[in-house]
């Protein structure tokens, strides 16, 4: 055993050398494929000796597989490998060959190597690879490690007379595409595998794969030879792969673990290796972090790798299944091949540079064209260097553009297309900036470019009819609109400023502005453009921040627009925008507040003025519609409303006021609460009224039980009435809770009530983790505290990283200071919130109590 430990220390302090030599480069890539070359030899010398030791019979054969095999051994990936035995010699028949076996595997984890390992006869092998073709994948890159090179010899052989290449080509294909779709199809996740995603490192193995079954190359030098690469192609190929490498490797080293992912917990030490620093915050206010650089760097890189394996694997498919398809001219330039746009020569776009914008109008417009052929792509890449400044000027190119824009149809397909084989950036300088561009505001998942991309798709889905049930009401009025284009060159430039330090939405309006300038667009539409990026952000914030009920918030709201045209664009763009950052961030609540805030606007826009005491009458009017429909007494209604002000009647809507008035006709002033639970008229979650005696802490005590029965809160309407009572309504989600709604609205309606009566001290909050995003990208808690305009209340506003129970912690500390609170508005933007409260209490009329209150929540929301 002594001499297994001494074989495992120097193994250890071997590479333990070469990593922290790897670590030294900084960003340098130059040596990273001797590095691993290094690491795989440093393991074989370590296997050769654990061979040799084991006394193992000369007719068996120690072979590498994997990543091992092709001499690439990663730091903590496994070293696998294959027992190959001769036929008729199996492990069943001899169990003093057994034993040997098992006692060299486990010397082999005793000496330090994490091994995977396989123990087959040169017929098992074949079989397993017939059957399974990752194992078909392992075997062909096998390396003879120690043993028999006649047994090794006769396996290669049999399993290359065996190897099918057009088969092969398929498998490989699928899998990579049920890869891809694990993986979103993009290789802009923010926590991206750069060995798996689209982009990584097993796309360039797959290439390498398929093209040595196909005996075209086992590596890139040998397929630039058989001709299916270029000498240029192979250089990128070459530069990216070794980043790709040198990422994976650090990742490893760092994380002491095979770890694939460029997780947030990792991505700023491996930044830092590469020799980025945070730098210090820009115009917004924001640090520029480490990680930022090293991902835009991986980013660019994973977008090379996608655009050359996609020429390389169509050269490969070309080549293995040649097109039976004649080619049909499309004009003088282009040829239509079996559904795919072929250029007629190779230096089609460096001739003429014309035909680069024109080869996407085609996809757009031509009938049966799905996509570029290899030749295309190869052309398109290699003529990079043709889309200059002159070319951004050129006024034939500057109109094909916006040809492109104004299609009828194909705009999202065209413009993905372009923004993959990376012309859209170099046509749209600005756009080019914003390419793999991080958001570290744990509100977007998708980069800039991507999320831009995105809102291009939802605007372009509101003027498609088989998507008019996803956006209804979108949908009715963009039929309704005369120039879609006008709104989606909006969506292509409202974020195009992020990264440039400063207000994005100015910046974004000024690039907007230039651009229209440019390609000629009316005074009128340019205006409209000009100012839906730069107002993108004002109707979500009004409408999840500020109180809707107010007459002069939709007054300057519709100052702000000016008309209704502006109005509806603006409207559009916030939806298409809400729902391109993340999966997660919109919900029916939202929908229901915009849509609200728009009918609101339009109907001051049409003349009618704000009116509150009209608005009042027709609510009560409908309210009493509805409560005749459900066969309420006569005048029954009248108890309950003689105790409810104003403000109750402005702040709910006629629907609403009928449902309270439903249930609580007879139980005003009741000295026990009253809770009614139903599922929300917005179509998602629970709407929960609640009547109570009112008391200081109740808003708090209804915070606190619904985080803990798992619900969270989007929005909270507080009334006290005049004989003492509190009406509140609450929007809730239920995170976690499992059944039908009903069980749901059972469960709350009895719960609550138990909550609220229970009295004595309020609980402490649970203890709850964090997520690893927000523990990765903290939001720096804000807490803001001013009087209304009218001086009467005061507006709370936080922004802090969400967690559970937040709601809860502010909650407690106002119940704390015996302050009421009127209206929350709760918005949750991926792992951010930005809540806003209208209070009221006596303890806000004295400065040092109100810093005081902003301290207590400073601290409590930075625990």
């Amino acid at each position: 055993m002594t001499e297994i430990h001494a074989l495992r220390d120097a193994y250890r302090r071997d590479k333990a050398a070469l990593l922290a030599s790897m670590q030294a480069t900084g960003a340098s890539t130059r040596g990273i494929r001797l590095t691993l070359r290094k690491l795989s030899t440093l393991a074989g010398g370590l296997l050769q000796a654990l061979w040799q030791r084991a006394q193992l019979p000369a007719e068996l054969a120690l072979v590498a597989v994997g990543g091992f095999g092709r001499d690439q051994l990663f730091p903590y990936s496994d070293v696998d490998v294959l027992l190959l035995l001769p036929e008729g010699c199996t492990t069943e028949s001899g169990c003093e060959l057994r034993a040997q076996l098992e006692s060299f595997i486990g010397s082999c984890w005793d000496a330090g190597l994490e091994i995977g390992s396989s123990v087959r006869t040169v017929a098992e092998c074949l079989a397993e690879a017939a059957q399974d073709v990752t194992v078909q994948t392992s075997l062909l890159e096998a390396r003879m490690v120690c043993g028999s090179p006649a047994l090794f010899a006769q396996f290669q052989q049999q399993y290359r007379a065996q190897m099918n290449p057009q088969a092969f080509l398929v498998a490989k294909t699928l899998e990579m595409r049920q890869r891809h779709t694990k993986y979103e199809n993009t290789p802009y996740a923010l926590e991206p595998n750069c060995k798996e995603s689209p982009g990584g490192l097993r796309d360039l193995q797959m290439i390498l794969w398929v093209a040595s079954a196909a005996g075209l190359g086992r590596n890139w030098k040998e397929l630039a030879a058989s001709g299916l690469a270029t000498a240029f192609e192979v250089r990128q190929i070459e530069r990216n792969e070794a980043l790709l490498c040198l990422v994976r490797a650090r990742l490893h080293a760092i994380a002491g673990r095979h770890e694939d992912r460029l997780v947030f917990d990792l991505q700023t030490a491996v930044a830092e290796s590469f020799g980025y620093r945070t730098q210090a915050p820009d115009g917004t206010g924001l640090p520029m972090r480490a990680s930022e650089g090293l991902m835009r760097r991986y980013y660019w890189a994973a977008k090379a790798v996608s655009q050359l394996t996609q020429i390389l694997l169509l050269n490969i498919e070309e080549r293995l299944n040649p097109s039976t398809h004649a080619p049909r001219p499309i004009n003088a330039r282009f040829f239509e091949k079996a559904g795919l746009i072929e250029v007629a020569s190779d230096d089609l776009y460096e001739r003429d540079p014309h035909a680069i914008l024109e080869t996407f109008l085609l996809y757009q417009t031509s009938v049966g064209l799905k996509d570029l052929s290899a030749r295309t792509l190869r052309a398109l890449y290699n003529a990079r260097g043709v889309m200059d400044g002159a070319f951004r000027r050129d006024p034939v190119n500057r109109a094909a553009f916006m040809r492109i824009l104004q299609q009828p149809s194909g705009i999202t397909h065209a413009m993905r297309l372009m923004n993959q084989t990376s012309v859209l950036g170099r046509y749209l300088w600005a756009f080019r900036g914003i390419v793999g561009q991080m958001q570290h505001d744990l509100f977007h998942v998708y980069t800039v470019d991507q999320h831009i991309l995105m809102v291009l798709r939802n605007m372009r889905r509101f003027f498609m009819a088989e998507h008019a049930h996803e956006y209804p009401f979108c949908s009715q009025l963009a039929a309704g609109w005369d120039k879609p284009w006008i709104l989606y060159i909006a969506a292509l430039f409202h974020d195009i400023g992020k990264g440039r330090g400063g207000d994005h939405s100015q910046i974004g309006a000024m690039e907007a502005r230039r651009f229209c300038r440019h390609h000629g667009v009316d005074r009128e539409d340019a205006k409209l453009i000009e100012f839906l990026v730069s107002e993108h952000l004002s109707m979500s914030r009004i409408a999840q921040k500020e109180d809707l009920s107010d007459p002069d918030v939709i007054a300057a709201f519709a100052r702000r627009v000016g008309n209704e045209r502006y109005l509806t664009a603006l409207y559009l763009l916030t939806v298409a925008d809400i729902r391109g950052t993340s999966p997660k961030v919109w919900n029916a609540w939202k929908g229901k507040l915009l849509e609200d805030l728009y009918r609101a606007t339009l109907r001051t826009l049409g003349g009618r003025a704000p009116d509150a005491a009209a608005e009042i009458e027709a609510r009560k009017r409908e309210a009493l519609v509805l409560l005749a429909l459900n066969a309420l007494p006569f005048e029954a209604h009248k108890a309950l409303w003689a105790t409810l002000d104003v403000s109750y009647f402005m702040r709910h809507e006629a629907a609403d006021i009928a449902w309270h008035t439903r249930h609580l006709s007879r139980h005003v002033g009741a000295a026990h609460p009253v809770v009614r639970a139903r599922q929300s008229l917005a179509g998602e979650g629970l709407q929960v009224m609640v009547y109570a005696p009112d008391q200081a802490d109740l808003f708090a005590r209804i915070c606190g039980y619904f985080d803990r029965a798992g619900f969270s809160i989007l929005d909270a309407r507080v009334h006290t009435a005049n004989n003492g009572h509190a009406l509140d309504t609450f929007q809730v989600v239920a995170s976690a809770q499992p059944g039908h709604y009903r069980d749901l609205t059972h469960m709350v309606e009895s719960d609550l009530v138990r909550a609220i009566e229970t009295g004595g001290p309020l609980p402490d909050p649970a203890a709850k983790r964090v997520s690893r995003r927000v523990k990765s990208f903290p939001v720096p808690p804000r807490v803001t505290l001013r009087p209304d305009e009218k001086a009467q209340r005061w507006l709370l506003a936080i922004s802090a990283s969400d967690r559970a129970g937040l709601l809860y912690l502010v909650a407690r500390i106002l119940a704390r200071h015996q302050l009421s609170v009127q209206l929350a508005k709760v918005s949750t933007l991926g792992e951010r919130v930005e809540d806003t409260f209208l209070i009221q209490g006596p303890e806000l009329q004295n400065n040092a109590r109100q810093i005081e209150i902003e301290t207590e929540l400073l601290q409590a929301l930075s625990a």
